[in-house]
């Protein structure tokens, strides 16, 4: 349901969220706190005519919309309550509503994600960090780790108390009683609070936290998304992306574009609503005022990561042929330290680590894989290299067998061709004395190298999605 007043806010406007946050929405839970006073007082007659009451514009006179609420209901009601009851009870109510939405679309995103996990359990790709190619991984647990954000964003919001407010003019319920009080929080589904909470906000920053925290996961998602989509990387694609008003040959990524917008936007609202604690006296000016436009801020943009999360998780497009593509763009640089960790075996750490950054650098600064530098370093360092395997390059051979890369045959040193390493026995190496190391070229292979990536997504998809309760709630 997009309520017109979206058009800036592509977010969460359509989204489930949009219609449970809107002023209709808005109006009715104050409604629905008001007719839950009546019944919590024994008053049924009363509780009907304020369930059908139709208030015009509430507007804002006295500074808050239940003053011309109650002006527009029938005699009786909202008696011994303030506006402030009424306010923070319908605004939980909001909440609750809108929870509920969020959660279903959290619960799907996580479905979908644990398809992508199981399928794609080995698919190897590049790993990035400080967005340079580091150590292989795989899209599974790419997928695993965001499934996890997922659930962690569910379990905090479900876990969020919403409690009814009823304290009266300031707080000590001097007209009613603390019977009527949780009679009133349960009428309306909401957890009973120990005591008022006028100036205790705990449930809003409590829900404001987790609400970013939601918006925070779902980012994470999104910006990885953003950058495996690139031309240039090309490794996953939404199923449906979005075109562009100039360019005909586009096809966007909408749905983490605009979760990417809700993550940036919720943080600086959650931070309004942890400043509000500040309150003083047993009722503040201001404080409680600034509450209510971030909180439906914050609920829709979680409510419109969720949804989009869920669409995007849904209809991803995975291209693991492009993913092994780009493994190779270094020529072995990705599984450098897996070829130090055997040289160290062999040779200690220092020398292994002298000529792994020597032939990094001349196979970063030549473009020749890194198996070939490799070699050529040891051939400087007068240390022989034997390749173990089937897999050896032959005299004279333009292509390494290996890790497919073609490349010059270089000259070594004593005139012969690369690959055929033979320094001179008597050359003084720098190393102290001349070494002999074997290297197997299956070290080369950046798919044999993920680690314990497969355990940690059956670990991870080991953890289910908690169950919720699902309170009733009132229209």
């Amino acid at each position: 349901m997009i309520t017109g007043d979206g058009l800036l806010g592509p977010a969460w406007s359509g989204a489930p969220v949009d219609g449970a946050t809107a002023d209709p929405a808005v109006r009715r839970a104050l409604l629905d706190a008001e007719a839950a006073l009546a019944r919590a007082q024994n008053r049924p007659d009363l509780a009907e005519a304020i369930d059908s009451a139709e208030p015009g514009d509430l507007g804002h006179g006295g500074g808050n919309p239940v003053i011309p609420l109650v002006k527009a209901l029938p005699e009786g009601a909202h008696d011994g309550a303030t506006s402030q009851d009424v306010m923070d009870t319908a605004l939980m109510l909001v909440a609750a509503r809108a929870r509920r939405l969020v959660l279903l679309d959290l619960a799907s995103a996580a479905g979908a994600l644990e398809e992508l996990a199981r399928e794609h359990r080995d698919t190897p790709m590049p790993g990035r960090t400080l967005t340079q190619h580091a150590v292989p991984t795989t899209f599974g647990l790419k997928a695993a780790g965001w499934r996890s954000l997922v659930l962690d964003a569910h379990e905090r919001l479900g876990a969020v108390t919403l409690p009814a407010q009823l304290g009266g003019a300031g707080g000590t319920l001097a007209t009613f009683s603390v019977p009527l009080m949780e009679r009133f929080a349960r009428e309306l589904g909401l957890a009973v609070p120990v005591l008022p909470w006028h100036v205790l906000r705990t449930p809003v920053a409590d829900l404001a936290g987790a609400l970013a925290f939601c918006c925070g996961a779902l980012g994470k998602i999104a910006a990885d998304v953003l950058v495996l989509s690139r031309t240039e990387i090309g490794e996953v694609a939404e199923g449906s992306g979005g075109g562009s008003s100039a360019m005909p040959h586009k096809s966007n990524p909408v749905h983490a574009t605009l979760v990417a917008a809700c993550a940036r936007q919720a943080p600086a609202l959650a931070a309004i609503l942890y400043g509000a604690m500040a309150a003083e006296d047993e009722r503040p000016a201001g404080a409680w005022h600034a509450e209510w436009e971030p909180l439906r801020t914050l609920l829709r943009l979680a409510g419109g990561a969720a949804f989009h999360t869920a669409a995007l998780a849904g209809g991803l497009r995975v291209h693991p042929a492009r993913m092994r593509e780009n493994l190779s763009l270094t020529g072995g640089l990705i599984v450098a330290e897996r070829v130090m960790g055997e040289l160290s075996r062999q040779i200690g750490k220092k020398v292994a680590r002298d000529l792994l950054e020597t032939a990094s650098r001349d196979a970063a600064r030549l473009r020749m894989p890194l198996r070939q530098a490799l070699e050529l370093a040891c051939a400087h360092a007068g240390v022989s290299v034997e390749i173990t395997g089937s897999a050896v390059r032959r005299p004279g051979a333009t292509t390494d067998q290996e890790d497919g890369q073609p490349h010059p045959a270089t000259p070594d040193h004593q005139g012969g061709p690369a690959g055929a390493i033979r320094p001179d026995p008597a050359a003084e190496s720098p190393y102290g004395r001349p070494g002999v190391i074997r290297i197997d070229p299956a070290l080369f292979d950046p798919t044999g190298y993920s680690g314990a990536a497969g355990e940690f997504v059956d670990r991870a998809l080991d953890r289910r999605l908690k169950e919720i309760a699902d309170v009733e709630l009132p229209r």
